[in-house]
């Protein structure tokens, strides 16, 4: 992670619009990985029980480290879907990642989050212009819809969602943030940050 600059061009409160913008995005790119990637805190019983029904072959883990009475780290080994709500209760706060086929699930992600942090990257490559200092990379370039947060590597937890467009650090990286954020009816909301 950290080689990409992921400039946030999106910003709201409603998650259904952020992911709207984002897939708009997404279909700007010249090529798009066949996997998106998927994470999303779990706080509730039924955070686990709506992301369950979304990705039941998903990695559920603790959210945090948890170390066991002798130092040791403990491993998370509930069986998610046959588990009753207390036994899920006691484990909270839960996570879950997921790689999934792009285009098949990640609007019914979006559709069953509750208040976590959470993403959904969609990784690619945008359109070379060389002429204009801007150039494809398959190890940076993408689109990233933080729920949440306002910083790609999540940071502290908001009430608003933000997408962001990963690129390399050339000098064109700025010029196509740009460029996608007025596709999208919008500007670039702040400094590039450190991005996958």
């Amino acid at each position: 992670m950290g080689n990409s600059r992921a400039y946030p061009v999106f910003r709201t409160t409603d998650a259904a619009t952020a992911y709207t913008q984002g897939e708009h995005l997404r279909s700007l790119m010249t090529e798009c990985e066949s996997g998106a990637d998927l994470y999303a805190e779990l706080r509730t019983v039924d955070d686990v029980r709506r992301m369950l029904a979304v990705l039941p072959g998903g990695n559920f883990d603790y959210a945090d480290m948890r170390i066991g009475p002798t130092g040791e780290a403990l491993s998370f080994d509930l069986d998610v879907a046959g588990a009753d709500d207390a036994s899920l209760e006691a484990h909270l706060p839960l996570d879950v990642m997921a790689e999934v086929p792009t285009g098949t699930v990640e609007e019914r992600f979006v559709a069953a989050l509750g208040h976590g942090l959470a993403d959904v990257c969609w990784r690619g490559l945008w359109p070379a212009r060389p002429e204009a200092g801007q150039y494809a990379s398959a190890n940076d370039d993408g689109v990233q819809i933080v729920f949440h947060a306002d910083e790609a590597q999540f940071g502290r937890w908001t009430e608003h969602h933000t997408v962001f467009v990963h690129g390399g650090s050339h000098p064109g990286g700025l010029t196509r943030a740009q460029e996608l954020a007025a596709r999208i009816g919008s500007e670039v909301l702040g400094e590039g940050q450190l991005g996958w």
